[in-house]
């Protein structure tokens, strides 16, 4: 360059410092340093430092630095520390060196730690994500495999493959016969959700992994019975099979005392057998034999001979009511129909005798008419219905009466009863009979006679009896019942009857032809058959397989309003005819009779009777022939009857001094 010139050479720096005056009143720097700074900042070393002082002169050399101990047991005695930097001796310390690195060896086992450690975890953990939206692998349920199954999909196996197993009928023995029990009947269900939940699932534990992986998990099935329903079921055996205890009793057939002798039964434990049945249900189910137990009679056989013996004595002869100067008889006939024997609670019978029914025909012998209650009933007018009103009256106090000729019966005592008199209330109300449903005729019959027979008589006073009648909803209606025995005090006379097969005499001869009168107007109102008997032989003047007898006391004629409204019974009579009519509300739309040809026909015979009691009879064939009322409501057939009814053949009997009497 042109303007260069040569570079000096390096000074000493400290060169540069000008040396003060002499006598300048400051003291000289010692060793070229600044001004306050003490050699002393090097150290001592104990030796003589080569290197000049001055202001040339350089800084000490620093002390060679020590080794760190090493292994080997050699000691060095550690380096002095430095000396304070700006006369500060706090501040004179230096940070320690980093330790030396470990061995090799001790570094790789954490590490290998850590691979197993993670290696375990996945192990674990893999699997148990896999299998936590699932029921457990391995798991099963009486056999049926449901592991790796989501919970619906469990549901719906188990539903296919165990719930026949379960609902696989019992075979039971009960009292020597065998019934099968079907599982609903046994109100026996496979609890599917109960099942699943007793299993394992969601995100399972390591020990859950490792059966899953390794073993089976076995559950056992929950199943439900409905124990009111399977209570019903066992009940329902017991009523089919038990045997139960026969009480003893003594009963009359006819006018003849009959008994039974008490024998033990064997029954049904129920509270056994519905235990058995639930536990067979929910095992094996195998068959099952159910319990019986002993079903003792509470009657004694001594007891029942004696209450025999009472029986015989009652029917001895009739039993007379007094009142005021006025008699009535129950003969013997009315005291075997209203008479019983109870148990008394402590092994024997007792008898029972029922009043209301016994005078129900002859009170009115010991009361007047003016006296007597009336019960609301109703006339009819024209096509019209007229209320009358019912009231309270007197009568007999059958209560008293009753206990009376029990007493009388049981001691053997006097036959002669004085009746005491009491208010009572009619039978029906006029609030009770206007809530019945009584409006309109729902049925009728009549059938023909001749006219003026004494059976006529008999006729029409039993349709004056029973004119204004009401049946209640529910009741049974029977002509026994009511009327009672037909006695010349009250008014019936002697006509032609069959007894027997044979036509003679009997008071109230004839009243068959009002049995079967009604018995139709019941039947074409749609009203059950309770209890109905045909004649041994047809009769020209009724329907055949359509007809009914009555004879007091054991064969009557009953049926039963099964309607949820009351029926008016009204009766009408000419000379030659009887009419019976009911009325109620109607539930029919036609009640219709389908009468079949007659079959095995038996031809009838002839024979002359020359007795002075001959009573001439018609000749009719025997024959089978069959009946069926069809009943229609709402255009739809409802309900469909059948009654077969056989008849004998009737001979024809001709009376060497022929008889003016009329057949019944």
């Amino acid at each position: 360059m042109a303007n260069a010139r040569p570079i000096d050479p390096p000074t000493d720096p400290f060169a540069s410092v000008p040396t003060p005056p002499p006598g300048g009143g400051r003291k000289p720097r010692v060793g070229g340093l600044p001004p306050g700074v003490s050699p002393d900042i090097y150290g001592s070393t104990g030796r003589q430092d080569p290197r000049p002082v001055g202001p040339t002169a350089l800084p000490p050399v620093a002390p060679p630095p020590q080794p760190w101990p090493m292994a080997g047991g050699q000691d060095y005695e550690p380096a002095p520390p430095p000396p304070p930097v700006f006369g500060l001796q706090e501040r004179q310390s230096f940070s320690e060196p980093p330790p030396p690195p470990p061995p090799r060896r001790g570094r790789l086992l954490p590490a290998i730690a850590i691979v197993v450690a993670v290696l375990v975890a996945l192990a674990y953990l893999v699997p148990a994500v896999i299998m936590s939206d699932s029921v457990l692998p391995g798991t099963k349920v009486d056999g049926v495999d449901i592991g790796g199954l989501t919970v619906t999909e469990a549901a719906d196996k188990l539903r296919d493959e165990l719930a026949p197993k379960i609902d696989q009928p019992l075979k039971v023995e009960v009292n020597g016969r065998k019934e099968t029990i079907e599982s609903d009947e046994a109100g026996v269900e496979l609890n599917v959700v109960g099942t699943i939940e007793q299993a394992p699932s969601g995100f399972p534990s390591p020990i859950e992994v490792w059966r899953a992986l390794t073993g089976t998990t076995e559950i056992e099935p929950k199943v439900t019975i409905e124990s009111a329903q399977l209570a019903r079921t066992v009940e329902a055996l017991a009523a089919k099979y038990d045997q139960k205890a026969r009480e003893g009793k003594v009963a009359f057939k006819g006018l003849q005392p009959v008994t039974v002798t008490p024998r033990e039964g064997r029954v049904l434990d129920q509270a056994a057998a519905v235990k058995l049945i639930g536990e067979a249900f929910l095992g094996s189910h195998g068959s099952v034999t159910l319990p019986v137990k002993t079903d003792e009679p509470t009657t004694k056989p001594a007891e029942v001979k004696a209450a025999a013996a009472t029986a015989a004595n009652a029917l001895s002869g009739p039993i007379t009511l007094t009142r005021d100067g006025k008699q009535a008889q129950i003969p013997v006939a009315g005291i075997a129909a209203n008479l019983t024997f109870v148990s008394d609670g402590e092994g024997g019978l007792e008898p029972r005798f029922d009043a209301r029914q016994a005078i129900a025909g002859i009170e009115s012998q010991l009361i007047d008419a003016a006296q007597a209650p009336r019960d609301a009933t109703y006339d009819v007018v024209g096509d019209r219905l007229k209320l009358v009103h019912a009231r309270k009256g007197k009568g007999v106090d059958d209560k008293k009466l009753a206990a009376d000729v029990a007493e009388a019966l049981k001691t053997g005592g006097s036959r002669t009863i004085p009746v005491e008199l009491a208010v009572v209330a009619p039978r029906m109300t006029d609030s009770e009979l206007r809530g019945m449903g009584i409006k309109e005729k729902v049925s009728f019959s009549t059938t023909e006679h001749p006219c003026c027979a004494a059976r006529v008589t008999n006729i029409q006073l039993m349709a004056r009896t029973l004119d204004g009648y009401i049946v209640k909803p529910g009741e049974t209606f029977s002509i026994n019942g009511v009327v009672g025995e037909r006695t010349a005090a009250k008014g019936y006379v002697p006509a032609g009857q069959i007894v027997a097969g044979k036509m003679e005499d009997g008071v109230g001869g004839g009243v068959s032809q009002f049995a079967t009168t009604m018995y139709n107007a019941a039947y074409f109102g749609g009203f059950e058959d309770v209890e109905h008997l045909a004649h041994i032989y047809w009769i020209s003047r009724y329907p055949p397989g359509r007809e009914a007898t009555v004879f007091w006391p054991t064969v009557d004629l009953k049926w039963k309003n099964d309607s949820p409204y009351g029926v008016l019974v009204k009766t009408s009579y000419t000379a030659r005819s009887i009419t019976v009519s009911l009325w109620s509300t109607k539930r029919y739309d036609k009640v219709e009779s389908i009468t079949s040809p007659k079959r095995n026909y038996v031809p009838f015979t002839k024979k002359e009777d020359d007795s002075p009691d001959c009573k001439p009879q018609e000749a009719h064939d025997g024959f089978t022939i069959d009946v069926t009322r069809v009943i229609t409501k709402d255009g739809a057939e409802v309900k469909r009857e059948r009654k077969t009814t056989t008849y004998r053949m009737s001979p024809q009997v001709t009376c060497v001094k022929p008889q003016t009497d009329d057949l019944e």
